[in-house]
């Protein structure tokens, strides 16, 4: 029957200080890493719209068709 100690880790208590802060660092470092980089969709932009003067006469005149009076 596998035990633990068929795993071939080592225990930090059997290593020395320097080792043992080592792996600790590794463990530490592979669980900050990303391991799938998020990409952003951008959505296209829209058309910039330019009022002319007569754009801006024949909007008022759809929106007063009276013209004022």
């Amino acid at each position: 029957m596998a035990d633990i100690k068929d795993l071939g880790y080592l225990s930090i208590l059997d290593t020395s200080n320097d080792e043992a802060i080592d792996m600790l660092r590794q463990v530490r470092l592979r669980r900050r890493t990303q391991k799938n980089k998020v990409t952003k969709t951008t959505k296209p932009k829209k058309a910039e719209l330019v009022i002319t003067p007569s754009l801006a006469s024949q909007l008022l005149k759809l929106l007063d068709p009276e013209g004022g009076e």
